[in-house]
């Protein structure tokens, strides 16, 4: 949808006058280039914030993908497990190092990788004798995945994990921060994400060797010597620092840009309580970070589909997005091999996100809730 000034949007991003200081500074500083104190300092506070050793700021949460995945040694030949129910870019990061993606299937009530789905795939994977590169985790719109049984089970195959927060920055699971399960993590700073460095992201990783090496590949790779000096191929992935201030000022207002997403999702969860047939994905997660608030609508139930709600709201000037396309239904993966419930299929069927952004001002939260009150009341 193209927004105008009257439209409230998904998720925009929330920036102020303290952002606006912090990259003055970094401009006024001289360090414009894509090093400098600000990026030291971005890397170190954010790997405090989610308590790992190591974080290495990158140009995208894709590159940070990519280069945890040649971290782990994927390579042409593996396979990698990957959520069937996520944007592409995690699939699409399996490809770029050459390995194949498998597509396995969410549970319904969370979005996330079915661990059961996951136990039976590794299982057959074992038993075929495949080359199995990696696990990868999607904490799907502010809610981690069910680590308490997926790491085991990684550990038992001895299959690397992978886990992708690009939404899930502030959640928890079980008292640890989201990116901090796996060999590595990543996260990413999208415009629309829960906090923004416009584009940018970040590996996180407990492993000195891996972070190091991260750190060597998006830097060209370029070896260290009075001329350039290249011994293997390597990417243009770091982030600069003049994005790295924009992210210092943002992290320092992380946990308010936070509850303010839990405050518009419990606006949503009220409106909603009462309408037999639709529930909110992931249910009432309390460590979430509610970057992504989505409704699963029953039509039988309701007497009415998600679709439905989208073009009322979307005459409102409301935007409003489906759930994920799976990734087993895009043509680009036509034909990958899947382990499948039909949980995915029937979120993106069913499902609705609606605008969760921080930046919304009180009187946009109440307009939209109005315009949801109004369609509810004329089919009820």
């Amino acid at each position: 949808m193209i927004t105008n000034s009257h439209t409230v949007p998904l998720s925009a991003p929330d920036v102020g006058d303290l952002e606006q200081e912090y990259v003055l500074a970094a401009m006024r500083s001289g360090w414009v280039a894509p090093v400098g104190p600000d990026l030291d300092l971005f890397e170190r506070e954010m790997a405090e914030r989610v308590g790992v050793p190591h974080a290495v700021g990158v140009s995208s949460g894709t590159a940070a993908l990519h280069l945890a995945l040649l971290g782990i040694g994927a390579r042409r030949g593996d396979v990698v497990v990957v959520p069937t129910l996520t944007f592409a870019a995690t699939a699409n990061a399996v490809v770029y190092t050459g390995a194949t993606p498998i597509f396995a299937d969410c549970d319904v009530t969370t979005g996330n990788l079915d661990p059961f789905v996951l136990a039976g795939l590794l299982a057959e994977l074992s038993a075929e004798g495949a080359s199995v590169g990696g696990v990868m985790t999607v904490d799907l719109f502010g809610s981690c995945a069910d680590y308490k049984q997926i790491v085991p089970l990684c550990e038992q195959y001895g299959v690397p994990l992978i886990e992708d927060a690009t939404e899930a920055l502030g959640a928890l699971h079980r008292g640890r921060a989201a990116g901090s399960f796996g060999q590595a993590a990543a996260l990413s700073f999208n415009g629309n994400k829960i906090m923004t460095t416009s584009g940018g992201g970040m590996l996180l990783t407990a492993d000195a060797d891996l972070a190091h090496r991260a750190r060597h590949l998006a830097s060209q790779a370029r070896l260290p010597a009075e001329h350039y000096e290249h011994a293997e191929i390597g990417y243009n992935y770091r982030l600069s620092n003049l994005l790295a201030a924009l992210g210092r000022a943002q992290l320092r207002r992380l946990d308010e840009m936070i509850e303010r997403r839990r405050a518009v999702h419990e606006g949503y969860a009220k409106v909603f309580a009462d309408i037999d047939g639709v529930r909110l994905l992931g249910g009432e997660d309390p460590m979430a970070n509610c970057w992504l608030t989505s409704i699963i609508v029953d039509p039988e139930r309701t007497g009415w589909q998600a679709r439905e709600l989208a073009a009322h709201l979307a005459e409102r000037n409301v935007e409003t997005r489906p759930v994920f396309k799976p990734m087993h239904l895009q043509p680009v993966f036509a034909g990958a091999r899947t382990a499948l419930t039909g949980a995915a299929e029937h979120l993106f069927g069913h499902g609705l996100i609606l605008p969760s952004g921080s930046s919304l001002r009180d009187n946009q939260v109440r307009r939209v809730l109005d315009d949801v009150t109004e369609f509810l009341d004329g089919h009820r």
